[in-house]
């Protein structure tokens, strides 16, 4: 079983030369390739979640060289849960965008450039959540930075261009940070090894233990998108296609979230700079949602959103307690999932009504009904409205800062309550302005020409019918100008059916989610079974 490991890492890379070795042709064997591959990683992200579940965690040293010299991969109930919810989403997301591409006549551009870019994000993705020492944490989100400069900059466009220079500027940052944090951990203990490093850290100074601490938060701060790192965040993810805005959004900055977990919990155990987290919880939760309360864009609404509820899983990395890290951990689950929904809604909205400013939106409640139940079930998911698993999540995360009963942990629960409460109205203003009200003058032209909105379906001719005015944006993957179609596309709605059914199921499975996360929280602080997988007794 621990042969299985590595598979989700190399699986994606490997197929990803074959498709750059095919090209643009054969296009339905290349979706097939792809949806085949994403679904086999699923598939392994699931058999190696549960056998970590019920035997311990899985490790295995690549090339049968022992640490410090060998690349050790390590599966546990952790990284097996964060691996499988990824997996779910991208394969999630793979869909969507292919059924965009079909939609928008464009095969060249997605296969060609887009989907191998996404099968190595994938990649680094599993890498960083499989890695069992610095350095190929350091290498996974590397892999990931290529991938998602590409992606980002998929069409050429300037604003893509403008905001693609900005994410890599910030990363490159983190990066240098992160190469001297490891250079560091070398230079006082010998290793990069995490299971080595947990025992040798402890007969370091304290001093130097803790600026090596303060070094890895800031790095995953950033990657976070951690308050006040979390500037470069709303401008760079908006002008993003709907698919890489959706992945970035829902998956990328919780790779920073779980290093922030693995290394808080294992590298660091003692709380020293509990507090700190627990003021970035508070700012990111309070300061985000304010930044949505006042924008207009759906997309940089819902980026500021996503700095807000970063905030909650901060807090409960900064409790500490089981109680904490069980609800931080239900809750990147959660969120992974519904705001990666929310922004395959967002490209929905983009492409039915042609922009996402909500000043010029209006009447999708009755001319897109289930359009409006898809946004409608995860806005109140993210909201935590019961029992959707937002609030299972959010219920866990306040008891556990109850439980702690310090000021600052009481601190955390009233803005916790307080940021649920405005996420709430966000979300109730989102509806009333996009879906509820009428729809402004002029949105609505008669007999407007557009590509068929089955332009999925291969020998569809143009028509002309009532539709939302041909208003012209760069949301396609290539860049070009898309026009409006009263029906959405069918591969795309179906994708988003996917996410958001899938998020209604942490709800269906609230008892066993919360229950694997405890396991998972309650192996964290016990250390001892990750380094015993590692090392041995």
């Amino acid at each position: 079983m621990n042969a299985l490991v590595p598979l989700p890492v190399l699986l994606p890379l490997c197929v990803t030369g074959l498709k750059l070795a095919i090209g643009p042709r054969l296009h339905r064997l290349q979706r097939l390739i792809s949806v085949a591959v994403l679904g086999a990683v699923l598939v392994l992200a699931v058999i190696l979640l549960v056998e970590a579940d019920r035997t311990g965690p899985l490790a295995v040293n690549l090339g049968d060289f022992a640490p410090p010299l060998g690349i050790t991969l390590v599966a546990d109930r952790l990284s097996g849960l964060m691996l499988t919810v990824s997996s779910a989403v991208t394969l999630l997301v793979l869909v969507y965008s292919l059924g965009q591409g079909m939609a928008d006549r464009d095969d060249e551009t997605p296969l060609g450039v887009f989907h191998p870019a996404y099968l190595i994000l994938v990649a680094g993705v599993s890498c960083t959540f499989l890695a069992g020492d610095l350095v190929n944490l350091y290498v996974g989100f590397e892999i990931m930075l290529v991938a998602s400069f590409v992606l980002l900059t998929v069409g050429g466009t300037a604003p893509r261009i403008r905001a693609g220079s900005t994410y890599v500027i910030i990363s490159l940052f983190s990066s240098v940070l992160f190469l001297v944090a490891i250079a560091m951990a070398y230079s006082v203990a010998g290793t990069v090894n995490f299971a080595q490093l947990a025992l040798r850290l402890q007969d370091v100074p304290v001093g130097v233990r803790t600026l090596l601490e303060a070094m890895l938060l800031t790095v995953f701060a950033i990657k976070a998108a951690v308050f006040p790192l979390a500037a470069w965040l709303p401008d760079s993810y908006p002008t993003a296609p709907a698919p890489v805005t959706a992945v970035f959004a829902g998956l990328l900055t919780k790779v920073g979230v779980y290093s922030m977990l693995r290394t808080q919990t294992l590298l660091f155990p003692g709380h020293r700079l509990g507090n700190l987290l627990l003021l970035a919880a508070l700012a990111s939760m309070v300061i985000g949602i304010l930044g949505a309360v006042a924008q207009t864009d759906l997309k940089r609404l819902l980026s500021f959103t996503l700095i807000s509820h970063i905030g909650y899983m901060v807090f409960g990395i900064g409790l500490a307690s089981r109680a904490g890290l069980g609800g931080a951990i239900v809750y990147v689950a959660h969120h992974i999932t519904v705001q990666t929904t929310l922004f395959l809604v967002a490209g929905l909205i983009e492409r039915r009504g042609g922009t996402t400013e909500l000043t010029r939106l209006g009447g999708l409640a009755r001319s897109a009904p289930l359009l409006a139940v898809l946004f409608f079930v995860p806005a109140m998911n993210l909201a935590g409205i019961p029992p959707l698993s937002g609030f299972i999540g959010k219920l866990g995360l306040m008891r556990a800062g109850v439980e702690n009963g310090g000021g600052w942990a009481w601190t955390l629960v009233a803005g916790s309550a307080a940021t649920s409460l405005l996420t709430l109205y966000v979300m109730a203003k989102i509806w009333n302005l996009a879906f509820w009200r009428e729809a402004p003058p002029g949105q609505i032209a008669e007999g407007v020409l557009l590509e068929s909105d089955e332009g999925e379906d291969e020998g569809d001719d143009e028509t002309t019918r009532p539709e939302p005015a041909g208003r012209a944006v760069a949301a396609t993957l290539s860049g070009r100008a898309v026009t409006t179609t009263s029906r959405l596309p069918r591969t795309m709605t179906l994708a988003t059916t996917g996410a958001v059914c899938l998020g209604l199921l942490y709800t269906v499975l609230g008892g066993p989610l919360t229950s694997l996360a405890d396991r998972a929280a309650g192996e964290l602080l016990t250390r001892s079974p990750y380094i015993e997988a590692v090392l041995g007794p």
